[in-house]
């Protein structure tokens, strides 16, 4: 009978796992020849996710792989997340091969950091768009078209579904772990390190068009009497002509703004 195969998840890729597996070895039994990707995902872990793939660590054969590297019985098989874009995440000199030598399986990060988000992301994206980040966002899309607008846009996917990560179109991709949208909010500020990248009230939380400064005159015939009254500073969308201005719903959305920057600090 053949030898089992060994696996060992670091950091955050232990969110995936069930509680007896985090933060250990477990073994699992060696079917049938497959890919170490393949391997992986059936254990319910997304490519998007990973980055680092050793194979025996510990041992005078020890290899640094991509996905496509056939599993061997008998396998020790260490699987690290994302250490190229956050090498403080994980100590690069306690790994058994050289820098030079790893294979990274993530692709380079993303020149402009732009989103698209599945159908249930839907407060998550006006957040986002508030803060000034180009969201894509459709209440009737189908994963296969959220896969490959991601591929064709070289936009970062943002998701709770497993499954939809894991489709081969995806280069890039993260699953949202929180389930309140301004914990989703905080949660992805923080792994892309993109707090002091926000330009907030710069685009439209409805349609993700960017918003311009408009005379009033140009828009004086579309406001309510009161809103007419008692304002004179007004913002446009340049896509969907949404009129925006400094009224008490801005006044909320702003100290949202100011209590993000705040928990940041």
């Amino acid at each position: 009978m053949p030898q089992p195969i060994t696996l060992c998840f670091y950091r955050e890729l232990n969110d995936f796992l069930a509680q007896d597996k985090r933060g250990r070895e477990f073994s699992v039994d060696f079917s049938k020849a497959r890919s170490v990707k393949d391997l992986i995902e059936s254990i319910g872990i997304p490519h998007p996710e990973i980055d680092l793939i050793i194979i025996n660590r510990d041992s005078s054969v020890t290899q640094s792989v991509d996905f496509s590297y056939q599993v061997l019985a008998g396998d020790h098989i260490s699987v690290y997340p994302g250490l190229h874009s956050k090498p403080e995440d994980l100590s690069i000199e306690n790994l058994p091969i050289a820098a030079e030598r790893l294979h990274h399986n993530q692709h380079q990060p993303l020149a402009e950091i732009k989103f698209v988000l599945d159908v249930h992301l839907g407060k998550l994206a006006a957040y986002l768009r508030l803060l000034g980040f180009d969201t894509l966002y459709y209440n009737d899309c189908h994963d296969l078209e959220l896969a490959e607008l991601s591929a064709s846009e070289q936009r970062l996917l943002l998701t709770c579904d497993l499954l939809l990560l894991m489709r081969k179109q995806v280069s890039y991709g993260y699953c949202v772990r929180n389930r309140q949208p301004k914990q989703q909010l905080l949660e992805i500020l923080s792994h892309f390190d993109l707090t002091s990248k926000t330009r907030p009230f710069t685009r439209c939380m409805h349609c993700n068009g960017i918003t311009k400064p408009v005379d009033k005159q140009l828009i004086e015939s579309q406001l309510l009497v009161k809103t007419k009254k008692y304002y004179d500073e007004f913002f446009q969308c340049k896509s969907c002509k949404k009129i925006y201005w400094k009224g008490s719903h801005y006044q909320k959305l702003k100290k949202m703004i100011d209590n993000l920057d705040m928990i940041a600090e």
